[in-house]
């Protein structure tokens, strides 16, 4: 018995070796794959924490955004207790209390965007009434409607339909 447990035990000597041996190569590279992933969390982490969206663009406004903002359009001390225009002063009654608008106020700015976007509604859909004599191609498109957006947003600025005034007056 004792020839043949030796001769067992010889040969699996050299396999328990190479499992060994096996073993420890797979925990080096689990180990070693585990120090990337951590490195590159922590790379992650510094570059979110280093930039934020604060620094590359306006509150509100995303990256990219072709658009011209209404932040900043009224800045002056008379703007601070503006009367309201269009729609708005329409709308108010005769006798009673004035009421006043804060123009500088993130809340018309707000309102403003509304506005824009509801004028922009209404281009669009006088913009569908034009026969065009040849399609438009995917580009022509998109910057037709940029060009849309640019001509809402002067006319909400300069046309004085109210309407901004009125939601400010409504929620303020």
């Amino acid at each position: 018995m004792n020839t043949v447990t030796s001769i067992f035990s010889d040969i699996s000597a050299p396999q328990q070796g190479s499992e060994a041996l096996q073993s420890a190569r797979i925990s080096g590279e689990s180990a070693n794959f585990a120090g990337l992933v951590q490195q590159m969390q922590a790379e992650k982490k510094q570059s979110v924490t280093n930039v934020s969206s604060d620094q590359i663009t306006e509150a509100g406004r995303l990256n990219g955004d072709y658009r011209t903002g209404f932040d900043g359009a009224f800045t002056s001390e008379s703007d601070e207790s503006a009367r309201p225009q269009g729609f708005a002063a329409n709308s108010l009654p005769v006798h009673g209390t004035q009421k006043t608008i804060d123009k500088t106020s993130r809340l018309y700015e707000k309102s403003l965007e509304l506005e824009s976007y509801f004028v922009k509604m209404m281009l669009s859909s006088m913009r569908q009434t034009i026969n065009k004599a040849s399609e438009d191609g995917y580009g022509q498109r998109i910057y037709e409607d940029m060009l849309y957006d640019e001509y809402a947003s002067q006319m909400t600025r300069n046309a004085g339909f109210g309407l901004a005034d009125q939601i400010y007056l409504e929620l303020a």
